[in-house]
């Protein structure tokens, strides 16, 4: 099965009450949901290198700088700071979810091993057991864990009935999804579109805006920024200054 080229940029229709300056609601595809969700499974320190350690909210960033700043003297011998610095980030079994933010690679691989069994006998137990340290010793048997392991990645699962099995990302992409200026996600529907703007006490139909834009690495890091900063993340990304006009009136 041929693989797809995540996108680079998706594009998001928002609905603006002009008069209070704020995104009541944004309507979007399955491919700026996975963006989001997928926000949830990046490390603490890959936030703060996307962020950069003086944009943190907090107290995280001067962790971060305490790593950084600490001599080798006070680090354990076998500890690389860079595991902690710049951990290894594995999107699970998600594929083709827009790359909204940029890569950040760490350098630090990670490997699993198992015991080789240099205790002098290899029994059925040493298979039970692995380690990411190659001088670690196997439970079973005292022998060195030194013999490199693969790790194999389950084959995607297809399906006869469906075709969603194979979309990659979180959610299918059948559905138009409704985003809230504080980011809770639920599926679009007429009815509830309509129970929110009486929700929001909106009065005046013709003071509500579409402003559709398009979401690239730029406003991808500027959303997860928001994100936790903020419970207004759609509005203060897109209704900012610098966010610009090209609003188109709804009819």
């Amino acid at each position: 099965m041929a693989t797809t080229t995540p996108a680079t940029t998706v594009s998001l229709k928002l609905l603006v009450d002009t008069k209070g300056q704020r995104v009541l609601y944004a309507e979007a595809g399955k491919d700026f949901v996975d963006f989001l969700f997928n926000i949830l499974l990046l490390p603490v320190a890959t936030v703060i290198r996307l962020l950069t350690r003086e944009a943190m909210v907090g107290s995280l960033g001067n962790l971060y700088r305490s790593v950084e700043n600490l001599g080798d003297a006070y680090i354990l011998p076998k500890t690389n700071k860079d595991t902690l610095l710049k951990p290894k980030y594995s999107p699970s079994s998600a594929t083709n979810v827009p790359l909204l933010l940029p890569n950040i690679q760490s350098s630090a691989k990670q490997r699993l091993y198992r015991c080789s069994g240099g205790g002098g006998y290899y029994s059925t137990n040493c298979r039970l057991y692995y380690a990411n340290d190659p001088t670690a010793t196997c439970p079973s048997c005292s022998g060195v864990m030194n013999s490199p392991a693969t790790l194999v990645n389950p084959p995607n699962m297809a399906s006869t009935s469906s075709s969603s099995a194979n979309e990659g990302g979180y959610v299918k992409g059948v559905v138009t999804y409704t985003i809230m200026d504080d980011l809770t996600v639920t599926p679009m529907s007429t009815i509830s579109s309509i129970a929110m703007l009486s929700k929001f006490n909106v009065k005046q139909v013709d003071a509500l805006e579409e402003k559709v834009v398009n979401v690239g690495m730029k406003e991808g890091v500027e959303l997860l920024k928001a994100s936790l900063q903020s419970k207004t993340v759609l509005t203060d990304v897109f209704l900012s200054p610098k966010a610009g006009t090209g609003k188109k009136r709804c009819r």
